[in-house]
């Protein structure tokens, strides 16, 4: 068999094989012979037709056959003796047709696409200047914290001695029609929560419950606007009718000791309570810090250093973003199937990123090559006990997990990543900066662009 290796790019190659007319006139034998053994033919005792009449007979059937012997294997042996590692199944392309309908005689000879994984020639990636700046904690900070925790630990209390003012919350049950549209299935909503004044809710609506109170009916109409979020509302006319179940105020709990104290057992007093909100955002300012860092380094990785992507890598990527922003779609309530829509430029945006990170992966996988970087069957057992306790599950959930998501291995991949950006760091000539707002940068770069 002979082979001829040609670089179509640096993710195709093509192998030219051809197996000789020897090695495919044995095989043709056997599978004739094979044959003539099993088949009956009109005419002859079975078993004993001659292999020229077999080989007419059966003539498709026994090209299949041999085909299927003898290319699979060809294929293999070109691609080792090429030291090759395909992504995904070659792609054949039979040139000599006219060897199969004269098998035997002539060699047979074809080619196989393969798509592989390009080969990159590192550049610098050590000593990589980057900056560091740290988002500082600020007293308003924790202060905005804290006023996030006392709404959410706020109460709605019944209101029994006035009508619903704003900032109150009316629970009713609305009946409406569509006024123009007799025929449109009527609105019918149980226990409806509705802030007075608040986001999202038409003046209508709040005017018109303003002062009821518990088993107050009410019937008016609303007029909603074209630009309406609710589409099937927008520019319609809904007449309600409207019963009152109950009017609640918020309340909020006075920040002090007692409030802060109810928060979590290991917390003592409000000043306790802010020494602990500190430490968290400082930390999470920190943990900010370094993965923008981490960031920036892989970013200049990938400016400098050009190399191509196999399309089939790249494309997987893409329909794997792409689903999952479907389903962030649906988990929100939005219909992928609008028509206003526009995929195709959400698939192109989404296929650039996907590149971005192969390319990345890559360059990460590369270089951990290059410096031994391994993770042992400890390291993979510690993340998996931490991801464990992070997410309130036992390790063997865990584990069943991540079978679905391709095992230990994705998790031993995700570990070298993270080993080898430290790597990275621990060898850059990282400068602490002050900080600045990612707008007010954006807006120096405009300025300096004019």
């Amino acid at each position: 068999m002979k082979t001829e290796l040609k670089e179509i790019s640096q993710t195709q190659k093509q192998i030219d094989i051809e197996i000789d007319a020897d090695a495919v006139r044995k095989v043709y034998d056997r599978i004739s012979d094979q044959y003539a053994k099993a088949a009956s033919v009109p005419g002859f005792r079975p078993g004993h037709a001659p292999r020229n009449v077999v080989r007419t007979r059966f003539k498709d059937q026994i090209r299949t056959e041999l085909l299927r012997e003898m290319i699979p294997e060809a294929v293999q042996h070109a691609i080792s003796e090429h030291n090759l590692e395909p992504l995904g199944e070659p792609q054949l392309n039979l040139e000599n047709t006219e060897a199969l309908d004269h098998l035997g005689q002539q060699p047979i000879s074809f080619n196989v696409n393969v798509e592989v994984l390009p080969e990159i020639k590192l550049g610098k990636y050590k000593g990589i200047e980057v900056d560091r700046r740290t988002r500082p904690v600020t007293d308003e900070d924790v202060e905005q914290v804290i006023s996030q925790l006392r709404e959410n630990s706020a109460s709605l209390q019944p209101v029994e001695d006035r009508g619903a003012q704003l900032g109150d919350t009316v629970t009713a049950n609305f009946h409406g029609v569509f006024v123009n549209e007799p025929d449109a299935e009527p609105i019918n909503v149980q226990d409806v929560d509705v802030v007075l004044g608040g986001e999202g809710v038409v003046q209508e609506i709040t005017d018109n419950l303003m002062g009821t109170v518990p088993d107050t009916e009410k019937t008016f109409a609303v007029a909603y606007p074209a630009d309406f979020n609710a589409k099937g509302l927008a520019g319609k006319t809904i007449e309600y009718t409207v019963k009152v179940s109950a009017v609640r105020i918020k309340e909020v709990p006075d920040v002090d000791d007692e409030w802060a104290e109810s928060l979590g057992d290991e917390i003592e007093s409000l000043a306790d309570l802010r020494k602990r909100l500190r430490s968290d955002l400082e930390t999470q300012a920190s943990n900010e810090s370094e993965g923008k860092l981490r960031a920036d380094l892989v970013r200049q990785l990938v400016d400098t250093h050009a190399f191509e992507l196999p399309d089939r890598l790249v494309d997987h990527q893409t329909e794997h973003r792409l689903e999952s922003v479907v389903r962030d779609m649906i988990g929100q309530g939005i219909d992928p199937r609008n028509p206003q829509l526009d995929w195709e430029k959400a698939r192109d945006s989404l296929k650039d990123q996907a590149g971005y990170d192969l390319r990345g992966s890559l360059l990460l996988e590369q270089i951990a090559d290059e410096e031994k970087i391994d993770v042992s069957d400890q390291e993979i057992e510690d993340e998996i006990n931490a991801l464990a306790a992070a997410s309130k599950q036992s390790p063997e959930q865990v584990r069943g997990i991540l079978t679905k998501q391709g095992g230990e291995r994705s998790i031993a991949g995700r570990l070298r990543n993270r080993k080898t950006l430290d790597f990275l760091v621990a060898n850059a000539r990282v400068t602490d900066k002050e900080w600045k707002e990612e707008k007010q940068e954006s807006e120096v770069g405009s300025q300096k662009s004019e």
